[in-house]
């Protein structure tokens, strides 16, 4: 591990997990590598699992031109192995974490580093920021920004500055690793919300701070956005049955929504009545998707509100069935949980 010797800066471990990711992950590396970090107090480990789609061919040809690129292999091809898997071969005092469909800002290691030494914090990281391109991304987008869409999550919020209970990617240094533990390699997902967990658990603290910058593409479509959050909700269980308890009340609450319809659905074919009761949640409901979707727009772009209503109710009932998927399989079969590879889906 290389340490920063009087006014030169500590010495950096830039780790990226992926999978099948020929189509991003040399745009990811060129704007990792032209960062205004000294180079010579960067590297890169970008840790592949098993890529069959010309990914390794990209990687081998990028590490052959740059010194700082090195390549570890991921055979469970899942993203907490190969974050452990980089962070193991990696020699940095300083360790940040990116992800391949993401766009960094040219300053993005430089103010990682800055706000790790100023606040003192375990791990760092800025606001979920997007960079939709497509109609359906916009939307996505829009109600990922929402209160209504994610339940006020401050790592959602652009310009918040504080503590928060996750943050995006992250920056950590290496010591944390060593105190708290690797990345679970259970959790397929959800393992970057559980390992901060841990760290607030064990008194440390996560910082957000709008000056490190990065946008993230969203899912661009609903059938790809029902699985992502199908799978956030599913491996959420997992994770609060470790710990006994949510890291934030929010979690519990697309389950508890999607749990009552089917419940009061079961029980309005013996008793009539429970109809009147669930009708009355699905309009409520129904009524604040739209507010909410017209508050959205404001923002976002009138054109929007067509389908918006339909991106929320993707995100909470995906959420939500994920989540009660979880609690059958975890807590009542007692399984270990499904695999679901590492590749954006």
């Amino acid at each position: 591990m290389e340490k920063g010797v009087g006014n030169q800066l500590p010495f950096v471990s830039i780790i990226i997990p992926c999978r099948n990711e020929a189509r991003h992950i040399e745009q990811c590396l060129s704007g990792i590598l032209a960062q205004d970090y000294p180079s010579d107090r960067m590297e890169v480990i970008v840790a592949d699992g098993m890529s069959d789609d010309g990914t390794r061919d990209i990687l081998s040809a990028i590490a052959a031109r740059d010194a700082r690129v090195r390549v570890v292999d991921n055979p469970k091809r899942v993203t907490p192995a190969g974050l452990n898997a980089a962070i193991k071969a990696s020699r940095g005092e300083i360790i940040i974490r990116v992800d391949a469909h993401t766009e960094y800002a040219p300053d993005y290691v430089r103010q990682c580093v800055a706000v790790l030494k100023e606040t003192g914090a375990d791990n760092v990281g800025g606001p979920a920021l997007t960079k939709p391109s497509t109609y359906m991304e916009q939307a996505v987008a829009a109600a990922y920004h929402s209160f209504f869409g994610v339940g006020g999550a401050r790592f959602h919020q652009p310009n918040y500055e504080g503590s928060v209970d996750t943050v995006t990617y992250g920056c950590w240094p290496r010591e944390v690793f060593e105190r708290v533990g690797f990345f679970d390699e259970e959790l397929v997902r959800n393992q970057d919300d559980e390992h901060n967990l841990r760290i607030v658990r064990a008194g440390g603290t996560v910082w957000q701070s709008p000056r490190i910058r990065s946008w993230y593409t969203p899912r661009g479509s609903l059938g790809a956005l029902f699985r992502q959050y199908f799978q956030y909700g599913y491996w959420k269980v997992r994770v609060i049955q470790k710990h006994k308890l949510p890291a934030s009340p929010r979690h519990l609450v697309p389950g508890a929504f999607v749990a009552s319809l089917l419940g009061l659905g079961i029980l309005s074919i013996p008793y009539p009545g429970a109809r009147v009761i669930l009708g009355a949640e699905v309009c409520i409901y129904a009524l604040a998707a739209l507010v909410a979707s017209v508050a959205a727009v404001t923002k976002g772009g009138w054109r929007l509100l067509p389908v918006l209503p339909a991106v929320f109710a993707c995100y909470h009932f995906a959420y939500g069935l994920g989540f009660l998927a979880g609690v059958w399989d975890f807590v009542v079969l007692r399984r270990r949980g499904r695999f679901i590879g590492l590749t954006r889906q």
